[in-house]
């Protein structure tokens, strides 16, 4: 699920264990060191304030950072994933 901040990837694990697994990445496309930390920190938070309540249970979510996602508001960085999520919701569930 892409958006203007980031790539969402979501892969049900059919494992039987009902924990979420996150994963972070940003190219070197994006900027220096600097820039692509501060972005995985930003999808960190993002994680962390999001998934417990709309990611899908026995999942693994991988975020990737784009170059657009260092300078957006967090608020619609937050929009973004809500949406991103529903819409991968909807789709494993329709698999």
């Amino acid at each position: 699920m892409a958006t203007p901040g980031f790539v969402l990837q979501l892969r049900p694990r059919h494992d039987g264990e009902a924990g979420m697994r996150v994963g972070f990445t940003v190219t070197k496309k994006i900027g220096n060191a600097v820039v692509r930390n501060r972005m995985k920190r930003r999808l960190r938070a993002l994680a962390r304030d999001l998934l417990p309540a709309h990611g899908l249970p026995g999942a693994d979510h991988v975020l990737i950072g784009r170059s657009g996602g260092i300078e957006r508001d967090y608020q619609a960085l937050t929009a973004e994933l809500v949406k991103a999520l529903g819409r991968a919701r909807r789709a494993c569930q329709d698999a």
